[in-house]
């Protein structure tokens, strides 16, 4: 019987793509002091590139922004402490977040978050999209010291949770970190569709966050 609903965040709640476009818009006119020598379009066309969808750490994203556009004047150490104040603010959720939160939590399920990366970092952007209400858990592998798609991450959920694993979904964006590391476990996997993969083995694959309630339904 499932009782738990376990999520990913970056890319499964949280539009990160959209987040970064318009995080990165505003921190070049937030600097433009310094920035400015640099067209706006390809300042924010290589972080993008150079962040890597996330899976590089901004440390080294502004160091090498740094040293291509010879920035004067704001070290990349400057630029990385902007990045961790102001990105929460510019967090954007998928369509339907909140109202599928609460449809899972009026079905008495149980919700977590599993997440890799920095740990403040991530519970700030938890709060801006004001989820952190509807979790019984948030496992962020900075704060737990270990990481997707470690086995040993996603049994510690379900251990704080309560339950075995083949009672928990996983819904992620991930194929290997999220999909198949959760099913390796006992999980259902759920696949949030992201047009970099396809062909995935999943249990179920969904476009929309709205789906995920009718789906449910099915596995109880």
């Amino acid at each position: 019987m499932m009782k738990a609903i376990i999520f990913d965040l970056d890319g499964t709640l949280l539009n990160r793509d959209e987040s970064v476009k318009k995080f990165i818009d505003k921190q070049y006119e937030r600097l433009n002091k310094w920035l400015h020598p640099i067209p706006k379009e390809e300042y924010i066309k290589r972080f993008i590139e150079l962040d890597n969808r996330g899976y590089v750490w901004k440390d080294k994203v502004y160091k090498q922004l740094i040293n291509e556009f010879s920035i004067q004047g704001v070290t990349w150490d400057e630029l990385l402490q902007d990045y961790l104040s102001y990105f929460k603010e510019n967090c954007v959720p998928f369509p339907n977040l909140l109202e599928t939160l609460d449809r899972l939590k009026q079905n008495n399920l149980l919700i977590g978050i599993i997440t890799n990366g920095k740990g403040q970092f991530q519970m700030d952007n938890i709060k801006a999209l004001e989820i952190d209400k509807y979790m019984d858990i948030i496992l962020i592998s900075d704060w737990e010291g270990i990481k997707k798609p470690d086995p040993n991450i996603f049994r510690r959920a379900s251990e704080r949770l309560q339950v075995s694993p083949e009672d928990c979904v996983f819904i992620g964006d991930h194929p290997e970190k999220d999909v198949q590391a959760a099913q390796a476990v006992g999980m259902k996997g759920i696949w949030k569709r992201d047009h970099q993969w396809n062909r995935v083995k999943a249990d179920v694959v969904i476009d929309e966050l709205d789906e995920i309630p009718k789906i449910i339904q099915k596995f109880l």
